[in-house]
């Protein structure tokens, strides 16, 4: 898949992710396990900089818009963006290693954000470093979801692009 150069070739890939995107966040899942942050990471490793940055944008818009708009939104929308921007360090050498160190960085980084979004206004949590730190800890089961989901949505995108890559690329052996 070229990066910015044939658009024509990943458009298509990058609507279909958006619809997935939207689909997976709409249909009832366990919480917290979508291939959203998947998603991000393979756009940003594959596609245009631009592209990798408006696909998660378009699932997280379209699927709020259908779920219902939340204070955290800057939040989470913030850390797919910036989930997409880590899948331009992968682009750099995309290696089993470094797709699954961003996939797990992203999962944190994720929990980070979204949980501080959570904290921030103060409706749940008092704002003191012990309202923060429970914030984290009452969302760690929800993280564990999220840190599976990630990791097999990742290993399933990742890895059938480089199957499909590799059938692509393979000589054709005629027939005897």
């Amino acid at each position: 898949m070229e990066h910015a150069n044939e658009p024509h070739r990943t458009r298509p890939v990058a609507i279909g992710l958006i619809v997935l995107g939207v689909v997976s966040r709409v249909v009832p899942h366990p919480w917290n396990a979508t291939p959203v942050t998947a998603i991000a990471l393979f756009g940003g490793a594959y596609l245009s900089k631009r592209a990798s940055i408006v696909m998660p944008l378009a699932i997280v818009a379209m699927s709020d818009f259908l779920l219902g708009w939340h204070h955290t939104i800057p939040f989470t929308w913030g850390a797919f963006v910036l989930t997409a921007m880590l899948g331009w360090w992968v682009r750099r050498r995309a290696s089993t290693g470094r797709i699954a160190g961003a996939s797990l960085f992203g999962s944190i980084m994720f929990f980070l954000i979204t949980n501080f979004g959570v904290w921030l206004p103060g409706d749940l949590y008092p704002r003191t470093m012990a309202g923060l730190w429970a914030c984290y800890v009452a969302a760690v089961p929800f993280f564990r979801a999220t840190l599976v989901g990630d990791l097999v949505f990742t290993a399933v995108f990742f890895g059938s692009f480089a199957l499909a890559t590799r059938l692509g690329s393979a000589p054709v052996r005629e027939p005897s």
